[in-house]
Formats: C-alpha cells, sequence, structure tokens
C-alpha cells in the first residue's frame, strides 16, 4: 500500500476512519464523480449548437425577435417590403436549424439564388452588416451565452459572399 505508485494514484495507506477499506471506497466515489463530470461535458461537447441553444423553442423565439428588429430598421426593412413575412420566418427558422445541426427540414433556395434579387435591388455589405447586428442583438437579448452567440456570428458570416452574389 505504501509503495510510490499507489501514493501518487491517490491510493494512501490510512488506520483512521475505517482504514484501508474506507480510503479505497472514497477514492473510488471521487473517481466516479469524477467520471461523471467528464461524461457530461462530452455530452455538452459532442451536443449541436441546435441543443446548445436550446432547440426549436429558442430558434423559434429567435426568429421571431429577430425579424421585428430587421423589419423596424428603415435601413434594410425594404428588401422585406414584398415578402410573406410568415413564410419567410418558417423558411428562416427551418433553414437556421439545418445549419446549426438540428433536423434538416429546409427545402428552400440555396443562399445565392435566394438573395441574387435582393442583390440587384441593391443590397449590399452594409445591408449584411447591418442585418448581422440585428441577430447578434437578438442572440443577446435571449441570453444565449457569449460562446455560442461567436459560434452563431462566425456561421453568419461565413454566409457573406453567397448572400451577396460575391
Amino acid at each position: 500500500w505504501a509503495s510510490k505508485r499507489s501514493q501518487t494514484a491517490g491510493f494512501r495507506p490510512s488506520n483512521a476512519g475505517g482504514g484501508k477499506s474506507f480510503q479505497l471506497r472514497r477514492n473510488l466515489g471521487t473517481i466516479a464523480m469524477d467520471l461523471k463530470a467528464i461524461w457530461e461535458m462530452s455530452d455538452r461537447m459532442t451536443q449541436s449548437l441546435f441543443e446548445k441553444i436550446g432547440g426549436e423553442p429558442a430558434v423559434e423565439a429567435a426568429v421571431d425577435l429577430f425579424y421585428r428588429k430587421v423589419l423596424n430598421d428603415e435601413r434594410v426593412s425594404r428588401f422585406f417590403d414584398d415578402v410573406d413575412m410568415d413564410g419567410q420566418r418558417a423558411k428562416q427558422k427551418s433553414f437556421l436549424t439545418m445549419v446549426f445541426g438540428g433536423p434538416n427540414d429546409y427545402t428552400g433556395e440555396d443562399l445565392r439564388s435566394a438573395h441574387k434579387k435582393l442583390v440587384d435591388d441593391g443590397l449590399d455589405d452594409s445591408h449584411f452588416g447591418a442585418v448581422a447586428v440585428h441577430l447578434q442583438n437578438t442572440l443577446d437579448e435571449l441570453g444565449v451565452p457569449a460562446g455560442l452567440v461567436n459560434e452563431v456570428m462566425a456561421l453568419a458570416a461565413g454566409t457573406r459572399d453567397d448572400i451577396l452574389n460575391k
């Protein structure tokens, strides 16, 4: 019991409180708690972004709040003048669910095709930036943790060239 190896592994001889068997049980209990924490952390690491942000209810709340912000912004609201917003919200929810790693039910156009008419109508980097700010503000307002907001914003930034047909 008193070898160097057992001491460095946390198994130290003890005669107090039940002796060697008590110490071993206590150490095994600590190891079990450590393993449980590792497994829980592993589960969080393997969750999709969709799951991490709260799944369907979170995406629905974010899309609804996001479009309220966008439609109240005179810089970008004109791009939605002739858009069926109920349909747009549904498409956006489906698209974001797919992008965030949730169930893939998106059947809409690719980003270039979906935004070509808007680019022809003047959609540019300034508009993309304004919409991105609304997205970030939406997520912040909904209490999404900063690390997850950063993940979402990185995904959004990666769509810039496709949305602007560059």
